[in-house]
């Protein structure tokens, strides 16, 4: 009786066991040795693979069940959409704005409506192409010096060096590009509402004179030295021109505002539904 040759474990001896049984199998040589060989190679090769795959999807981190949210989209504007990033930048620029001192912290509600009335405005002055308003580089520049100097929020970092100013960026997560394009936006905005709301608007003598003794004259104490009429005249034409200025403009932007289309998804910032636009004293 011929003994059954020794069944080995090993598989890199594998090869060897299996031509040795097709050579002393009675099959002959050549191509009948080859095929067993090939064959078995590729069932060798298919169970390393079938061992290696558990092994290695067990290395694998498992697959995180929620998402991580990059950003999102809290309102839309005339299919213009308005970010949560978007909101985080509005209340880092907050401190560069002088009319916010006192106001406390801008809220995210608050944002989200100087946003809408931004979007409406530019999208307005870009429907009218009105290049003429947009401000130089210069006037730019202009306008960063004063702020460096006036701003309340600089008063003890001395914004005016360049060092105090680079610490006060930095203090509040801002960029030297990004003033620059806040302050090129809020010069933009004003030029834009002189040109279109202030010209054809008169003051009067009468109202001046009424303005001084009604608003003005009552500020003072008894005694108190009191300004004649025709010194603060000017002052006083320019104040009730920019009332009536204002006035314009909070009507346009309201109107503006009913004709858009203004959708907030956000159900927490729901509450921002009154426009605000942005303050027309200092820009």
């Amino acid at each position: 009786m011929r003994r059954q040759a020794p069944i080995r474990t090993n598989l890199a001896d594998a090869p060897a066991v299996i031509f040795s049984e097709v050579r002393h199998g009675g099959r002959g040589e050549g191509s009948a040795v080859v095929f067993p060989w090939i064959r078995v190679a590729k069932d060798i090769l298919l169970a390393l693979l079938l061992f290696a795959a558990p092994a290695a999807l067990a290395q694998q981190p498992p697959p995180s069940s929620s998402p991580v949210v990059l950003d999102r989209v809290v309102a839309v504007v005339n299919k213009h959409a308005i970010l949560a990033s978007d909101l985080d930048d509005e209340i880092r620029l907050s401190v560069l704005d002088p009319n916010g001192v006192g106001q406390g912290q801008l809220t995210r509600q608050r944002a989200l409506e100087q946003l809408i009335s931004r979007t409406l405005i530019e999208q307005q002055i870009r429907q009218e192409d009105m290049q003429a308003i947009e401000p130089s580089q210069e006037e730019v520049n202009a306008r960063l010096v004063e702020l460096r100097k006036q701003l309340p929020a600089c008063v003890h970092q001395n914004c005016a060096s360049d060092a105090g100013w680079k610490a006060f960026l930095a203090a509040h997560g801002l960029t030297p590009e990004r003033v620059d394009s806040y302050l090129r936006y809020r010069l933009e905005i004003l030029r834009f509402i002189e040109q279109r709301f202030r010209q054809g608007i008169q003051i009067s003598p009468q109202q001046i004179e009424s303005y001084y003794h009604d608003t003005l004259l009552p500020q003072y104490a008894p005694g108190e030295g009191v300004p004649p009429l025709d010194q603060v005249a000017p002052r006083i034409q320019e104040i009730l021109l920019q009332q009536q200025v204002n006035a314009l403009f909070d009507n346009w932007l309201t109107n503006l505002r009913q004709q858009g289309d203004v959708e907030v998804l956000d159900p927490e910032l729901e509450s921002a539904e009154t426009p605000d636009g942005p303050q027309r004293g200092e820009p």
